[in-house]
């Protein structure tokens, strides 16, 4: 007899006190200076579809760049993890990647996906059950960029953070130092971090996977503001707004924008912004870092017996660290 998929809903976007929040969040990045929303956002059902989607794109190389590190390190991947761990899925989404590791034969003891697309995670949560029945699996629906408190009935031993994908790169260096820091203080002697950092590289090729021909990623950037018209009240016309991506060499970051086409005001219950034409709402952020920097700031934050591991073009990095004091 298998066990059922446990699923521990922190965040419930439908209740009134997360509604509020929400709506107080989204109110108060629409009217700051320069315009923003939060890239968790991004993450409604059929935001996270669509970024599956981005994922199969000729043009965004990280997906199937990480896939070729596991498939070629998978042996010393393997051996960091170890045996019998708890693997936290950081950003799970379908839990398509730490699906592959366990048909590789990398099969933790229990898996806990954690991921802020409640319903989107209930779903994927089953579909895996299905094809691994034997393995004890877990769902934590949460903001973990804001509240990261795990349920009691995940152990606090050899606990294995997993957070590929490069999503790291969401946060700024202060930020990702602080999450990081976060992380070490919840592992064990055994425990350890592995994680996807997207490399540093040519201008026109990260350009490209953020703005792929096919408009993909543009869907996926203005599908947000269809989550923040059910979220905050909001009247956004999709016609009014262009996606925007470029990488600033000189930040090393990607920047995500939605830019007004014309005049525009945009109204949600008690409030409302003006936008000048070409006016932006910066959407996203994602930091790109040389192996040497990402090193130092996994060292930084409390990490040490860092390995890491490359495709064979240098496109794209995963990294295992254990806690600096306990390695």
């Amino acid at each position: 007899m298998t066990t059922p998929v446990r699923l521990h809903q922190r965040i419930d976007w439908n209740s009134p006190d997360q509604q509020a929040r929400l709506r107080e969040e989204l109110a108060a990045g629409l009217l700051a200076v320069k315009a923003a929303i939060a890239p968790k956002f991004f993450y409604d059902p059929l935001g996270s579809r669509l970024f599956d989607a981005i994922t199969a794109l000729p043009e965004y190389y990280p997906t199937r760049t990480e896939a070729e590190i596991f498939t070629t390190r998978l042996p010393e991947i393997h051996r960091a993890l170890g045996e019998g761990c708890t693997l936290i899925d950081l950003g799970a989404a379908s839990c398509t990647k730490a699906g592959k590791l366990f048909h590789a034969g990398i099969v933790p003891a229990r898996y806990v996906a954690v991921d802020i697309s409640v319903d989107f995670l209930r779903e994927a949560l089953h579909t895996l059950k299905r094809e691994l029945p034997a393995i004890d699996m877990m769902g934590v629906g949460l903001d973990f960029t804001a509240d990261f408190e795990l349920p009691a009935d995940v152990p606090a031993e050899r606990r294995m953070f997993f957070y590929p994908g490069s999503s790291i790169g969401n946060f700024s260096p202060a930020d990702a130092l602080a999450f990081l820091k976060r992380l070490a203080a919840q592992l064990d002697g055994e425990g350890g971090l592995l994680i996807g950092v997207d490399l540093i590289k040519d201008k026109a090729l990260l350009d490209a996977a953020y703005d792929d021909a096919l408009g993909v990623t543009a869907a996926f950037n203005r599908n947000l503001l269809l989550h923040v018209n059910t979220q905050l009240g909001a009247d956004f016309r999709l016609a009014d707004w262009a996606h925007v991506a470029f990488y600033d060499i000189e930040q090393q970051r990607i920047e995500m924008h939605l830019e007004a086409r014309r005049k525009l005001v945009v109204t949600w219950p008690g409030g409302q912004r003006r936008f000048a034409a070409g006016e932006c709402i910066h959407t996203e952020n994602s930091y790109k870092y040389s192996p040497e920097g990402f090193g130092a700031l996994l060292a930084a934050a409390g990490f040490g017996d860092i390995e890491m591991w490359t495709d064979t073009r240098g496109w794209f990095a995963l990294f295992f660290a254990r806690p600096a004091r306990l390695a």
